[in-house]
């Protein structure tokens, strides 16, 4: 896959050359609706005999419209455009999402990007597609726009969760999954576990000193974590190689009476070693207990032993 941070040189808008079929979008998650999305622009592309093009963002458009309340990003521009290479897709152009960008009017992006920058021959999107400043843009316009610049416009029925479920598979329905603990739901939509990925930093040690060590791992502060609970999952190292592991995410009130921040540990199954300052990916596949204050060690230790026992036992 070809990434671009810049639009390559402007052919004339007059030029009826067929040079890409292209789709828009943040793209967060690269979920099965974003897939299908992915799937129709290869297809269309391989029809007309030229490029397919994502373009998406730097960052989340909601980081920079409305800070206080943007999303939390189920993966950071690193897995992105892993997983959209994945996707087959030729090319992915970055735009760089500023306070300039979130004010363009919706036909000077088409311009400037689709007709100018990629010369689009077909624009394929999500039926509820929408763009511009004040999300002013839509299908409708994008329709509009496309026939005074001699690009096609085709809006795509959003994929449903599973078979006999309504509901579309949204960035947004991945994030409610994701908060209610629900990863076998977020799985179903994603495609794969979720996972989120950050580097291994000093901790209490406590686990060492009770004979379950756990890599203490920080994950940026923009990123979103399932809910506070303990999880089956896999973890793997910078090397390549996967561990099975036990997950605790969580606020440790059997040692911390409050604490301000979720953390996130895991016990790598069957390892032995130094993990600091290394950068793992983790994935939450199977969701097994809440989290729960002990009375004291002894017990905190034994549900430990069943905790590990059960993530080695559903993660076989």
């Amino acid at each position: 896959m070809r990434i671009l941070g810049e639009l390559p040189d402007s052919p004339n808008e007059s030029d009826q050359r067929i040079r890409s079929v292209v789709t828009i979008g943040a793209y967060d998650g690269v979920h099965l609706g974003h897939q299908a999305v992915i799937a129709q622009v290869r297809d269309r592309a391989r029809d007309f005999g030229c490029d397919s093009v994502v373009v998406t963002f730097d960052k989340h458009p909601a980081a920079v419209v409305r800070p206080e309340s943007a999303p939390k990003l189920l993966t950071d521009i690193e897995q992105k455009l892993e997983l959209l290479a994945a996707t087959g897709v030729d090319t992915t152009f970055i735009v760089a999402f500023t306070e300039e960008q979130a004010h363009e009017d919706p036909a000077d992006f088409v311009r400037r990007v689709l007709v100018r920058g990629l010369g689009a021959r077909l624009v394929v999107v999500g039926e509820d597609f929408h763009f511009g400043y004040q999300r002013m843009g839509n299908v409708t316009m994008l329709g509009e726009l496309g026939r005074k610049y001699n690009f096609d416009v085709a809006p795509i029925h959003l994929v449903s969760r599973f078979d006999g479920v309504n509901e579309p598979v949204s960035s947004t329905a991945i994030r409610r999954a994701l908060v209610a603990g629900q990863v076998e739901i977020a799985t179903q939509m994603l495609g794969r576990p979720f996972e989120t990925r950050g580097v291994v930093v000093d901790g209490d040690k406590r686990g060492s000193q009770i004979g379950f060590p756990t890599a203490n791992i920080e994950v940026p502060n923009e990123m979103i974590l399932p809910l506070d609970g303990v999880y089956a999952g896999h973890c793997t190292r910078s090397d390549g190689s996967r561990y099975r592991c036990a997950i605790n995410l969580g606020h440790r009130p059997t040692f911390i009476e409050h604490s301000d921040h979720s953390i996130l540990e895991a016990h790598l199954i069957d390892f032995a070693g130094n993990l600091y300052g290394e950068k793992l990916r983790v994935t939450f596949e199977h969701f097994l207990r809440s989290e729960q204050k002990f009375e004291n060690l002894d017990a905190l230790k034994n549900q430990l032993g069943t905790d590990i026992a059960q993530a080695r036992s559903v993660m076989r």
